[in-house]
């Protein structure tokens, strides 16, 4: 009974912790991230510290990762992608297609203010750049041969993006994002 005391005074010391924390205002509570509009881009050094070489290369050097060999290509979980950098909302799984092209590919961005396109030349001919707005992350490219409803392939860099699951939309401060998920995936509703 002697060694018993320890791990009994050990159990109720954890049961008043996850009392108090559930008497806590903020218990239950989704973390709310920082708003996009705050957000200020970090220095190029700790970009550097943050992100993989390959992350860094994608979104600040306008590098592109091998098809077929990244994170996404081939991913049918239900959730959002977001901005490696700043975190913006970027793409909803409801809106992600097999292309056949080895990169992640969707119809169209969650939020059309979080996307922004610009002409590059990069490999001699004219392309449709897609970059996040808030970070000005290169993400990858938009082609007109997608599949309704719009008729386009935005082409994203796996390394660009953060994948948050449905189950983790509420913790991680994207909870206004669950409707869409909740309400099946009627994508004409967008």
């Amino acid at each position: 009974m002697k060694g018993a005391w320890p791990a009994l005074a050990f159990a109720v010391f954890l049961a008043g912790c996850t009392m108090a924390a559930q008497d806590s205002p903020k218990a239950g509570k989704e973390s709310p991230r920082p708003p996009t509009s705050d957000f200020k881009k970090p220095s190029d050094a700790e970009l550097r510290k943050r992100l993989t070489r390959l992350q860094y290369d994608v979104t600040q050097k306008e590098a592109t990762e091998m098809a077929f060999h990244n994170e996404y290509w081939d991913s049918h979980q239900a959730g959002i992608y977001v901005d490696v950098v700043s975190g913006e909302p970027l793409f909803s799984s409801l809106d992600k297609f097999e292309s056949g092209t080895g990169w992640p590919s969707f119809t169209r961005p969650l939020e059309k203010a979080n996307i922004k396109t610009d002409t590059d030349y990069k490999i001699g001919m004219p392309r449709s750049e897609v970059r996040s707005s808030h970070a000005d992350s290169h993400l990858g490219h938009v082609f007109p041969d997608g599949p309704p409803p719009t008729g386009l392939r935005y082409c994203i860099n796996s390394a660009a993006l953060r994948f948050i699951p449905v189950e983790k939309l509420a913790q991680e401060g994207y909870a206004e994002y669950l409707p869409l998920f909740e309400k099946g995936k009627d994508k004409a509703a967008r």
